[in-house]
């Protein structure tokens, strides 16, 4: 089994790949192989309303000059994706919302490659604009017919400036039972 995350950060190392991290370490810890993509200085383009994918149902996006189709590929061999994103203006960062529409809309065109994997958001927020946040995450584990896994409150942690969020023990906390929820279903759905 394998969990794929994506951080949407603009920072790399920052206070959403810490809390990544802690929901990755969950899953290490019950032997479930993890990989985090960082997209920090990457330009990831949105999507082009092309409509190729429908036409191609090659399981791939059809601008090919940025890193999205590895991102896609990664996507379709993982059993478990987490997407992450700090708070920008009360929603996702722009690679992530990128990465939300072409991934979603490949996937669709092509049977809905998503289905029945587990999917969790995680979001980091200065102070307010993360609950729009984590629900635009969740909306396209939804569409994409993906399994969802709660924890002890919404999965967000709280902080500014890069490390901060560690200081939030509720945020780290539930983070952590994300992660063992996660941990947990994919067990389940891979009979172990």
């Amino acid at each position: 089994m394998k969990v794929v995350a994506f951080n949407g950060s603009a920072r790399k190392n920052g206070n959403t790949a810490i809390l990544i991290n802690i929901v990755l370490g969950e899953l290490e810890k019950e032997g479930i192989a993890t990989e985090l993509v960082q997209f920090a200085g990457e330009k990831i383009r949105g999507c082009l309303a092309c409509m190729k994918c429908w036409e191609n149902k090659d399981q791939r996006c059809s601008v090919n000059n940025d890193i999205l189709n590895a991102c896609i590929e990664k996507m379709i061999e993982a059993d478990g994706i987490i997407l992450g994103s700090p708070t920008y203006f009360a929603n996702v960062s722009t690679e992530l919302k990128a990465l939300i529409d072409r991934a979603g809309m490949t996937s669709i065109a092509n049977d809905r490659m998503f289905s029945r994997k587990v999917g969790a958001a995680v979001v980091a927020a200065r102070r307010a604009g993360a609950l729009h946040v984590f629900n635009s995450i969740n909306h396209f584990f939804f569409i994409g017919q993906m399994i969802v896994p709660g924890s002890i409150y919404w999965n967000m942690g709280f902080g500014l400036d890069k490390g901060e969020v560690e200081k939030d023990d509720e945020g780290l906390n539930t983070m952590k039972s994300l992660g063992e929820n996660m941990a947990w279903i994919l067990k389940k759905i891979h009979g172990k």
